[in-house]
C-alpha cells in the first residue's frame, strides 16, 4: 500500500484535521505507523477518545486500495502536502489541509489566483460585474477562484472560460459531486479548462458545516479576495475574514447605498477594503500590468549580481513566496536574503505583492530556468 494511500485514509477519519494531522506524523515514523497504532499510542500523539474511536473504525471499515481505484476510475488525483505540486501560497499556512482532491488540472500559473466572491441572489448588476471583471482579470494572467455558487460565482467562472482563461472551483462536498447539482456542466467546462478543488473526501454531502472551510480554502488559494456584491450576513463576507486572516489583500466592489445586497460590501470598503471599479485597481494592487509578463529567462537578462540573486530568481519562478519560506529553501540567513531582495526590488528583479511575500518582477509565466 502506498504512503499516498494513509493520507488519504486519515482525510476520512472525523476529528483530523490538520492539527492533529501535524500531530500523528510528528508523533510517529510514519502515517502507516500511526494507521496502525494502538489506542494508548493514538492518546500520546493526541488525540481525543472520540477522534480514535472513529480512527478504530475507518480501519475496520475502509478498504484503502478500494478507494485509491474509485479516485483512479473518477480520474481525480489526490494530492498532499509532502507533493511538490501542492499549491504554494496554500502550503505556507499551518491550517493547510493535508489533502486535497483535484479533478482537472493545477498549474504553476494557479500560484497568481486572485479569489471573485459574492451573492447566490446577485442581481445583473453584480452578476456583469463579476464576468467582466474575473475575464479581464484573466487576460491580464491571473487564475480566478470561486466556490461554483449560484450568482457571482457561476458568473466569474463563465467570464474566464470566455475570456479563455484559468479558473478553480473550490467544492463544499465531495468530488464526486457537484454542488450546486445545477451547476454540473460548468463544472465539466471549469475541469477542462482549470481544476474542481476540495478537502473533503468522496462521499461527502455539501452539508451547512462544510461551507466556512470552503470558503477558506478559496481565500487560501488567492492573493487576494475580490468581493461583489454581498448582503450583511453573507458567506462571501466570511470569505474576506478568513482572506484577512491568511494576510491576503481584501478588494470590494462598491454597490448602491439602497440596495441590500451590496451592503456588505460596501461595508468592507469602509471597513479598509480595497475599493475596485475596474480589472487594473487589482492590478496595480498586485504590481501587475495588462499585457504579457516577461518570463524567468527575460528577467535574467538584469543580470544576477551573485549567486544570491539567482538562487531567488530560480526560488520564485513558480511563483510567489513568503521570505521565511525563501530562507528555508536557500538557507540563508534572513539578513542576507532581505537586503538582497531589496537591491532586487530596486533594479525590478522581483516585488512585494503583500504580508512579505515576494515574486519575479516578470509575473507568472515563468518557463525557463536561469543557469
Amino acid at each position: 500500500m502506498s504512503a499516498r494511500q494513509y493520507w488519504i485514509g486519515f482525510n476520512h477519519v472525523a476529528g483530523v484535521g490538520p492539527l492533529r494531522f501535524r500531530r500523528l506524523r510528528e508523533a510517529f515514523p510514519s502515517l502507516k505507523d500511526a494507521w496502525h497504532a494502538d489506542a494508548h499510542a493514538l492518546q500520546e500523539a493526541g488525540l481525543d477518545r472520540r477522534t480514535i474511536g472513529n480512527l478504530l473504525e475507518a480501519r475496520r471499515t475502509l478498504n484503502l486500495d478500494s478507494i485509491q481505484k474509485m479516485l483512479d476510475d473518477l480520474g481525480v488525483t489526490a494530492l498532499t502536502l509532502e507533493d511538490l505540486d501542492y499549491p504554494a501560497l496554500l502550503k505556507e499556512l499551518p491550517e493547510a489541509p493535508p489533502v486535497l482532491y483535484i479533478r482537472g488540472t493545477l498549474t504553476a500559473e494557479d500560484n497568481w489566483a486572485v479569489a471573485i466572491v459574492g451573492t447566490r441572489k446577485a442581481t445583473a448588476y453584480g452578476r456583469d460585474t463579476a464576468y467582466q471583471l474575473a475575464g479581464e482579470l484573466a487576460q491580464a494572467g491571473l487564475t480566478i477562484v470561486s466556490g461554483l455558487a449560484l450568482g457571482v460565482d457561476a458568473a466569474a467562472h463563465q467570464g474566464v472560460l470566455d475570456a479563455g482563461g484559468r479558473t478553480l472551483a473550490v467544492l463544499p462536498c465531495g468530488i464526486d459531486a457537484v454542488y450546486p447539482p445545477e451547476h454540473r456542466q460548468l463544472a465539466q467546462r471549469i475541469a477542462r479548462q482549470g481544476a474542481l478543488i476540495t478537502e473533503f473526501p468522496p462521499g461527502t454531502l455539501a452539508e451547512s458545516k462544510n461551507f466556512p472551510p470552503r470558503n477558506h480554502l478559496i481565500s487560501g488559494l488567492s492573493l487576494g479576495v475580490i468581493v461583489v456584491e454581498a448582503p450583511l450576513k453573507s458567506g462571501a463576507l466570511l470569505t474576506a475574514d478568513s482572506a484577512a486572516e491568511q494576510g491576503r489583500e481584501v478588494f470590494a466592489v462598491p454597490g448602491q447605498t439602497t440596495s441590500a445586497g451590496s451592503k456588505g460590501s460596501n461595508r468592507l470598503i469602509q471597513d479598509g477594503a480595497k475599493l475596485v471599479m475596474s480589472a487594473d485597481d487589482v492590478l496595480n494592487e498586485l504590481n501587475m500590468t495588462r499585457g504579457t509578463p516577461q518570463t524567468r529567462a527575460e528577467v535574467s537578462k538584469i543580470a544576477p549580481a551573485n549567486e544570491q540573486e539567482r538562487l531567488i530568481i530560480n526560488s520564485l519562478g513558480d511563483g510567489p513566496l513568503h521570505i521565511d519560506d525563501l530562507c528555508r529553501l536557500l538557507t540563508l540567513p534572513v539578513a542576507v536574503v532581505s537586503s538582497t531582495l531589496a537591491l532586487m526590488e530596486l533594479k525590478g528583479m522581483v516585488r512585494q505583492i503583500g504580508s512579505m511575500q515576494y515574486a519575479l518582477a516578470s509575473g507568472p509565466r515563468t518557463p525557463h530556468k536561469v543557469d
